[in-house]
């Protein structure tokens, strides 16, 4: 039986094989719902679940209410893999002078600190930027545990096929976290 795989916040970009879930309606978005006020699903009923660069479009508050919805529909041992925009990585960039790291246009941002600003915030969209240590701590306060920091495209867990959402390599921080299982 093929798992139950939840793709949050995919966007226009549904993925087959996977449910698919966002707030805006668009081809293969199996569920229409916001995070933060609940998905509509039974709990414990997901394997495992993906959020590509999702949580930093919501304000701080926001973040730990769809922790906390993410981790009632997880089955107990499920996998959330998270790809958050990875605060550290922009500004090792900018103390090198690395201005192809960010993609960012000079029409957009000449200098290296506009052009990093400019990334962390893309472009007022970004409401909360993500460091591992600060992710970590909000998995924890919201249950799971096995918090883990990922390379790209490659898991922590057993399910080998949570990598396929992975984007955007050179800016993200891939994390993986377990739903306790209670005994």
């Amino acid at each position: 039986m093929m798992p139950i795989r939840l793709n949050c916040g995919c966007g226009p970009s549904a993925v087959s094989g996977w449910l698919n879930t966002d707030v805006i309606d668009a081809p293969g978005i199996d569920l229409r719902c916001d995070l933060r006020t609940g998905l509509p699903l039974r709990a414990e009923t997901i394997e495992y679940a993906v959020a590509m660069h999702v949580l930093q479009d919501l304000a701080w508050p926001d973040i730990p209410l769809t922790l906390a919805e993410l981790y009632r529909v997880l089955q107990p041992g499920g996998v959330l893999r998270l790809g958050l925009p990875d605060l550290v990585r922009a500004l090792e960039a900018y103390r090198r002078g690395d201005r192809n790291y960010f993609y960012v246009p000079d029409d957009d941002a000449k200098s290296i600190g506009a052009k990093l600003v400019t990334q962390i915030i893309w472009y007022g969209s970004v409401r909360t930027p993500f460091v591992f240590d600060f992710i970590e701590e909000l998995l924890l306060r919201a249950g799971f545990e096995n918090t883990t920091r990922c390379q790209y495209r490659q898991t922590a867990s057993r399910y080998a096929d949570i990598v396929q959402l992975d984007n955007r390599q050179r800016e993200t921080l891939f994390v993986e976290a377990d739903k306790r299982v209670l005994t």
